[in-house]
């Protein structure tokens, strides 16, 4: 606890990064999911320098919409940042809704694509985070391998939790 207190946040791990759930609620949507994945988007980079605080400690935007190619076929990762600490890319995909296999086998292609091409050989492996509305933790341990340190799954809140879903948090 003291260690804490003096240093902050101590990041040397990809998952000392991640937090579950990123609180949004600076991006002013409603918390029904009525708008679109490309208008999430639009309000993140809107408020990006609220969205790089909540990340937190080391992240840079790199950008958004960020496409590659191979096999003749086009890829978009929805926001790219690169974080100081770890020395590495961050790739983050916007899902508006539940999370599904699909999704992270995506989210892998990517990671698998910046390591192959993308980082130098003095940089960290890639971490990709899939920002999403509801998922289920047995369907991303059952679809990620064992022992991932890459590709994580945060949930996502456009408004802060009333005070009795905070009891409920801090009381489980």
């Amino acid at each position: 606890m003291k260690q804490l207190a003096e240093k902050g946040q101590i990041i040397e791990k990809p998952s000392d990064i991640i937090k579950d759930p990123y609180i949004l609620e600076f991006v002013g949507l409603p918390e029904k999911a009525i708008y679109s994945e490309s208008k999430l988007e639009n309000q993140l980079i809107t408020e990006l320098e609220t969205f790089l605080l909540e990340l937190g400690k080391g992240f840079t935007f790199v950008g958004r919409q960020v496409r590659f190619t191979f096999d003749e076929e086009h890829f978009r990762v929805d926001l790219v940042f690169y974080n100081r600490l770890l020395r590495c890319f961050v790739l983050i995909d916007l899902k508006i809704g539940k999370l599904k296999h699909q999704d992270l086998g995506q989210m892998q292609m990517y990671v698998n694509y910046y390591d192959r091409f993308v980082k130098t050989d003095d940089e960290n492996k890639t971490i990709g985070i899939i920002l999403c509305k509801d998922k289920k933790d047995t369907l991303v341990e059952i679809t990620l391998p064992e022992g991932n340190n890459q590709i994580f799954a945060s949930r996502y809140q456009t408004i802060l939790p009333s005070k009795e879903e905070l009891k409920q948090l801090i009381e489980k």
